[in-house]
């Protein structure tokens, strides 16, 4: 059981909901309870595509500093990674996820969320990485994530400063796909997710891994990659389905099973 991150499922659609008042600060139990709700909504058949959502206020304020600011670095030298893989969790997931904001996304909620296949902001997002002004930098996978998204010059500017940017900016500059006024947050990314529930699991899960594991690696080996992949998927049912369907039918009537 877990106590601050749930997930709950309606037609095909998880959501997995951070909820600990007032800001969301993601200690240590979060961090874990992210891996194992992530886990959960990989491995669960009813689920085929992920929203995460910290709730109408705020998505996530960081990570808690009250937690952090008595540690070492031999306090944190141990557990670096377990944070790191806890605030990346929601990239594990091997099917199409949204990430909702409304409020702050900060620190380590904005890891949390660069974690995503797709972000939704509300028009009162507030999105950054402040550990600067702490005297540390992102260290749940933000130096990486954000850099990959955005380009280099972009990161180093938002991580050397510490500053805040509105949802218009991170639009502007790639950080969010989309803004909508924040009531409509979470009903558009459901809608959005919704679309993948009927789909083709295994290629979507393969297209997933083709694009993520390339962007780790050079060009060539992520062709590689890409056609390992895309042999695989030729042994699933919705493969024969989907190209019967295109040959008798045309395009996007096809009856997908997820196998």
């Amino acid at each position: 059981m877990t106590e601050f991150v749930s997930l709950s499922v309606d037609d095909g659609v998880g959501t997995i909901r951070i909820d600990r008042p007032p800001m969301n600060a993601l200690n240590r139990q979060i961090q874990q309870e992210l891996l194992t709700v992530s886990e959960e909504a990989d491995t669960r058949a009813d689920v085929r595509a992920v929203v995460v959502y910290g709730g109408e206020k705020t998505f996530a304020a960081g990570a808690d500093v009250k937690e952090m600011a008595t540690m070492s670095y031999s306090d944190m030298a141990p557990v670096a990674r377990k944070l790191s893989a806890g605030l990346g969790a929601i990239s594990t997931i091997a099917k199409p996820t949204v990430a909702a904001l409304t409020g702050y996304a900060l620190g380590g909620g904005l890891e949390v969320v660069l974690g995503a296949d797709r972000r939704i902001a509300g028009e009162n997002a507030k999105l950054g990485f402040p550990e600067i002004l702490l005297g540390i930098f992102p260290g749940g996978g933000g130096t990486q994530r954000l850099a990959r998204l955005i380009g280099p010059s972009r990161a180093k500017d938002l991580i050397y400063t510490g500053r805040m940017v509105s949802a218009e900016e991170a639009l502007a500059i790639g950080l969010v796909d989309e803004v909508v006024p924040a009531d409509e947050v979470y009903s558009r990314s459901v809608a959005y997710a919704a679309q993948f529930t009927a789909g083709p699991a295994l290629a979507l899960a393969a297209a997933k891994k083709a694009i993520d594991g390339g962007l780790d690696t050079d060009l060539r080996t992520g062709l590689d990659i890409e056609s390992e992949l895309f042999a695989g998927v030729f042994a699933s049912d919705d493969a024969k389905a989907g190209m019967e369907s295109f040959v008798q039918n045309g395009p996007g009537k096809a009856t997908f099973t997820g196998r």
